[in-house]
């Protein structure tokens, strides 16, 4: 890991923890000042706390978590903020349960949102040594994602009420032991493009930067903007796959 992604991986690591951590930690301070001192104002905090020490170390290298739980946390402590007070007798404080929800998701969100561009933002080929779980949006597949572990690819998108796909069908995973083939392509436009996955919104074709990736007999042509840098970080971790597969075989 070169010295440039050692300092953006702390950086990274510093604001994940500060999701994870930081904001429970944050909100007990706040809960004891506001119920002066009292064990009861540390339930709701130590709890969420509790959480975060639990999440963490499952979290810590998928981006994809971080935004999710930042709006959980976000909105249990703006809502923490907003009501406690109830029990003090001050009830104008309640009156704001709704901008303190989303003041505090907003916040925590955009922490989230930091952390991920601060990974990803250049995108570089140096990534695959790591073991962050990266994911790329698919360019005309709307909520589709195509998300690079380090021992499997997943192409999935997002249910849409009860009438779209079952989940069982939006999701397509490949372990990378069985990807026999990556290139990096440019599309027109007027492809007529098949996907591992059904999709709750019509795909719309664009001309630009695509993945081919063949995988247990399959052959995808998967757009997105980031196709070169795509393409490298999956033949990488392929070959490592395939290096450390052979060494176990050895």
């Amino acid at each position: 890991m070169s010295s440039e992604l050692a300092r953006r991986h702390r950086k990274v690591q510093l604001v994940v923890g500060t999701i994870y951590l930081g904001i429970p930690v944050v909100l007990l301070g706040v809960g004891l000042w506001l119920g002066s001192g009292a064990w009861t104002a540390a339930v709701l905090p130590v709890a969420l706390l509790a959480v975060g020490a639990f999440l963490l170390p499952r979290h810590r290298y998928r981006p994809q978590r971080w935004g999710v739980t930042a709006a959980a946390f976000g909105a249990v402590a703006g809502l923490f903020v907003a009501l406690y007070p109830l029990a003090q007798g001050h009830y104008w404080p309640a009156f704001l349960f709704l901008p303190a929800l989303w003041a505090g998701v907003v916040l925590c969100v955009a922490l989230a949102r930091y952390a991920e561009r601060t990974l990803l933002v250049p995108a570089v080929p140096e990534l695959a040594d790591t073991p962050y779980e990266l994911a790329f949006r698919l360019r005309g597949l709307r909520l589709t994602t195509l998300v690079l572990g380090k021992d499997s690819v997943t192409i999935q998108s997002i249910p849409l009420g009860r009438r779209g796909p079952k989940p069982a069908d939006l999701a397509r995973t490949y372990p990378l032991s069985k990807v026999t083939g990556v290139y990096d392509v440019s599309l027109t436009g007027a492809e007529r493009l098949r996907f591992p996955v059904a999709l709750p919104i019509p795909a719309v074709g664009t001309a630009g930067p695509a993945v081919i990736l063949q995988a247990a007999g399959d052959d995808w042509v998967l757009p997105t903007d980031l196709a070169p840098t795509l393409a490298q970080l999956l033949t990488h971790r392929v070959n490592s796959t395939t290096d450390q597969e052979l060494g176990d075989e050895a």
